[in-house]
């Protein structure tokens, strides 16, 4: 059977169409990111470039600081979404609306949810998820694996320490705002990896912050981000609260301070995140 120069001119043209289609997709051009988890690990993925616009909680890499926010107190609109143009859009799963979900998906913009659980496997699992939505499976697999053997090397140190602190964890935004980390928390996860126990016990997520609870709990570390901390004027301030004296944390002057999201976004610096807690917190 004779084939015609044409016909297989048509078939190459088929097939390099269908090359360039998938080119295009295994690498949009223009991301949004809403998390700062999400931001960092498209970053260590390679894609930090094609970043056009992050929540406010994303501040890692320094050069995040600097993209435009689509966000102000962590809501976001359809409207700020789409004035990006991006062709891909990163959620944690359940912080978009259907609403707007659906009008991204009306104006040809690819929303992706991505579940994240507060765990070693589920970092693992998070970066994956994150590489699958970029169309870079194979350096999802790459940096999953060098991921989990940092935090193997981590975990062996922790196993090292010959301490288990009570730690509780006080998120403050002033002494208008003050919060304490219960169980079954990112802070919660991260505190027991890095070697410590929440002294915060009997109640899940975040509850208000009172003298009260702190002495029953008795710590014997006051665990609060950097700006939460500051916000309260520093070490020698928390020291000086209510009930901070009666506890072992302020008998020992044991006031810690770390990068929020260093701690709580169990991703590609998990590692970092537990080795970091663990020398604090001995």
């Amino acid at each position: 059977m004779k084939v015609s120069i044409k016909f297989i001119k048509n078939i190459f043209l088929l097939l390099l169409l269908g090359f360039s289609i998938q080119v295009n997709a295994a690498a949009p051009k223009r991301i949004i990111t809403l998390s700062g988890a999400l931001t960092e690990t498209v970053d260590a993925l390679g894609f930090g470039k094609s970043i056009v616009a992050v929540d406010v909680t994303s501040i890692y890499p320094a050069y995040v600081a600097a993209l435009p926010k689509v966000s102000k107190n962590r809501t976001v609109s359809a409207e700020g979404l789409i004035s990006f143009k991006p062709d891909l859009v990163l959620a944690p799963e359940g912080s978009v609306s259907k609403e707007i979900a659906y009008q991204l998906q009306s104006a040809g913009i690819n929303l992706v949810n991505i579940k994240q659980e507060f765990s070693v496997n589920g970092s693992i699992a998070f970066i994956k998820a994150v590489a699958t939505a970029l169309q870079v499976p194979a350096k999802g697999e790459a940096l999953a694996k060098q991921t989990q053997a940092k935090v193997n090397k981590a975990l062996a140190e922790v196993k090292k320490s010959n301490k288990t602190p009570k730690v509780l964890f006080i998120y403050a935004r002033g002494t208008g705002v003050m919060l304490v980390a219960g169980q079954n928390t990112n802070i919660d996860a991260i505190i027991s990896l890095a070697g410590g126990k929440n002294a915060a016990q009997g109640f899940d997520n975040f509850k208000p912050y009172t003298t009260e609870s702190l002495i029953e709990a008795n710590p014997d570390v006051i665990l609060m981000f950097d700006f939460g901390l500051s916000s309260l004027g520093g070490a020698d301030a928390v020291l000086k609260m209510p009930g901070v004296a009666q506890t072992n944390a302020g008998k020992n002057k044991k006031i810690v301070q770390m990068d929020g999201e260093l701690l709580i976004n169990f991703s590609v610096r998990l590692d970092r995140a537990i080795t970091g807690l663990n020398k604090n917190l001995q």
